[in-house]
């Protein structure tokens, strides 16, 4: 408690009471009239201190909505990229599909050796691009755990908003 609150509070108060006590006890309407100002004072103080801690706490809780509303925006974000991202997955997988029959095809009707040849080669390309798929899905996995890191942060700092500050 600093010297202002103590003076202006339980000391102030006391103060203001004995001022307008001694004022009626002693007829002097002035000194009793300061006492109750002093009074009234103490009073608005602790209102605005009051007034000022919700204010505050507004502004907090503001600031965690404001940071919640980001962070779900964030993961649409992010879920709506994932998404999009299977999406083209599933078309290089249908694709990928749609060349490896259309080379079947021509392979079955090829010479027997450049069946095999293109076969192979189709092979490889397949699962060079399966490798490729798998890359983007780690990349996918990390950025969700990124997120998910990020949300658990904002939920400790909106369980103990102390801890931060």
């Amino acid at each position: 408690m600093s010297n202002e609150e103590t003076t202006g509070g339980v000391v102030g108060r006391i103060a203001g009471k004995a001022k307008e006590v001694a004022g009626s006890a002693l007829g002097n309407e002035e000194l009793a009239r300061e006492g109750r100002l002093q009074q009234a004072g103490v009073e608005q103080e602790r209102e605005a201190r009051e007034a000022a801690a919700d204010a505050e706490q507004r502004q907090a809780e503001a600031e965690l909505q404001a940071q919640q509303v980001e962070t779900r925006h964030e993961r649409e974000r992010l879920e709506t990229e994932q998404a999009e991202v299977e999406r083209e997955r599933q078309i290089e997988r249908d694709r990928l599909q749609a060349e490896a029959a259309a080379v079947g095809d021509a392979a079955r009707e090829v010479h027997a050796a450049e069946g095999q040849r293109a076969a192979g080669e189709a092979a490889a390309e397949l699962q060079e691009r399966q490798a490729e798929r798998e890359r983007a899905a780690q990349t996918a996995e990390a950025l969700r755990l990124e997120q998910e890191a990020r949300r658990a942060e904002v939920r400790a700092d909106a369980a103990d908003p102390e801890a931060n500050r």
